[in-house]
């Protein structure tokens, strides 16, 4: 019987070339946005196609309907709302909602 080598798991590797590609789009949006754009579409093809999910950090960096990587101030606007933050691209003039919740305690 043939020994087979075991091919190391693609998914660590995955999650890895996103968080470079996600860095690597945060150094290059002052110079070139086009290029960060780029990054963040091949960081979407790699999630894609090893299934797996790009982290929370990164999902809310850029936009979910022309996926543009997001800047604030520079390509998005950020609104702070009891309960959630609503955050607009500029871009599209898509607004996202993320939920926040309140930990504070008033027990003092």
């Amino acid at each position: 019987m043939k020994d087979r080598r075991r091919i190391p798991p693609a998914k660590p590797l995955a999650r890895e070339r996103i968080a470079v590609l996600f860095a690597e789009a945060e150094r290059i949006f002052p110079e070139h946005p086009e290029y960060s754009d780029r990054y963040v579409e091949i960081a979407r093809k790699i999630a894609m196609r090893e299934r797996v999910r790009i982290d929370a950090g990164f999902r809310r960096r850029y936009c979910h309907h022309c996926y543009r990587y997001l800047v604030p101030g520079a390509n998005m606007r950020v609104r702070i709302h009891p309960g959630h933050v609503a955050v607009t691209c500029l871009s599209c003039k898509k607004t996202t909602r993320y939920r926040v919740e309140n930990h504070h305690d008033n027990t003092e």
